[in-house]
């Protein structure tokens, strides 16, 4: 079977937020949505489902259920249990419901930064306080640094917050240095909300994802673990994914602080969740191929370019770049003025860098590259 990621397909007359966020002379390599046409699979399972032509409420998804546990199982060796499983709306969802069932207004959360700007915004909307943890870069990947954070602690932190695979950084935390994360947890006795959802997209070949909770029955106990299929399969829009709360008392807050306010996840999105993890794993292997060539290219020139720099992202679709050599107060703004729409650094919290996603057809990101270097040419 093949698989056309090299395929045009024209989102701007449609309603990707991705596509109008900007005027049409700007390119948008910005939000966490790839511009490929999801597996066929996915749309055959729509099809199918549409075609019912009722839609009413839906039942357990006992069909996904299973189809989960076998993919944790197979990929992961991880070995969970079915009333693990609660379906949510979105990763989001999860990150603000981890943050109100565990802690109070007058206490802490703790994250990395820079981080995914909603981990920053659960905190803020519950009320709460956030210590951030800054990565450091070393051996050219950026890893969270706790030890750096225990001079600040206040005793009130109730959850550390999580991004594994790392988002804006791309790394893949190898075993020992989440054993170093569950052990602070376990010190300072804190619920962990691991988001994983990146966890499909690993590009460096001789990397495995390792599920925080797999760790141990010790790191299982005290996490909440966030996954979903819309970004390795481009599903976003239909919002299914899932947490996976091991321990029975944390499920049950975790449930009761949903209730009467987050609703059932979409039927249509169920479908696509169990097509797309059931039958798209050979349309995701020719993806991560194509992931990297382009990965490959833009850490090459983005690494040749005056003022520019970045790490080689271990995994997900987006590239974190530091632009503080250009000497710009705001190089997210300047870009874009230049005919590129990215993710400003500061929203991460670094306002010196830009995110941009590269899950793009090879002739877009190759008409980025040449706008980036025509701009810096100006500059200098």
């Amino acid at each position: 079977m093949t698989f056309n990621f090299d395929e045009e397909i024209d989102r701007r007359h449609s309603d990707s937020r991705k596509w109008n966020a900007f005027a049409k002379d700007v390119l948008p390599m910005w939000v966490a949505d790839m511009d490929f046409r999801s597996p066929d699979c996915i749309v055959d399972a729509l099809r199918q489902r549409i075609e019912h032509g009722v839609f009413g409420y839906g039942n357990t998804p006992y069909g996904l259920i299973d189809v989960i546990i076998e993919r944790m199982a197979r990929r992961y060796q991880w070995h969970i249990k079915p009333e693990w499983i609660v379906f949510l709306p979105g990763v989001v969802t999860g990150l603000n419901l981890s943050v109100r069932a565990f802690c109070q207004p007058n206490e802490a959360t703790i994250a990395p930064t820079p981080i995914y700007p909603p981990f920053r915004h659960a905190s803020a909307l519950a009320g709460c306080h956030q210590r951030l943890s800054p990565l450091k870069k070393e051996q050219d990947r950026w890893v969270i640094d706790l030890a750096a954070l225990e001079e600040h602690l206040q005793g009130n932190e109730r959850l550390l917050m999580l991004c594994n695979p790392q988002n804006p950084g791309g790394t893949v935390y190898r075993r020992e240095e989440l054993e170093q994360q569950l052990e602070f947890a376990s010190r300072h006795d804190l619920i962990v909300c691991s988001d994983e959802i990146h966890c499909e997209l690993i590009l460096a070949p001789d990397r495995q994802h390792i599920p925080f909770a797999s760790l141990s029955e010790e790191a299982g106990r005290r996490s909440i673990t966030l996954i979903s299929p819309s970004k390795s399969f481009n599903i976003a829009g239909l919002g299914a994914s899932c947490a996976i709360i091991p321990d029975a008392s944390l499920r049950k807050k975790f449930n009761a602080t949903r209730e009467g306010i987050v609703p059932a996840v979409d039927i249509l999105a169920l479908s696509a969740a169990e097509a797309a993890w059931r039958d798209g794993d050979d349309w995701l292997a020719r993806l991560l191929v194509y992931l990297r060539h382009n990965r490959d290219t833009l850490s090459r020139e983005i690494n040749a370019l005056p003022g520019l720099s970045m790490v080689s992202p271990e995994a997900t679709y987006l590239a974190w770049i530091d632009a503080s050599g250009l000497g710009l107060d705001n190089p997210a703004r300047w870009f874009r003025q230049a005919g590129l729409g990215f993710s400003p650094g500061a929203e991460f919290g670094e306002p010196q860098f830009i995110r941009l996603n590269f899950g793009c057809r090879a002739a877009l990101l190759d008409s980025a590259l040449s706008r980036m270097r025509q701009a810096i040419d100006g500059l200098r």
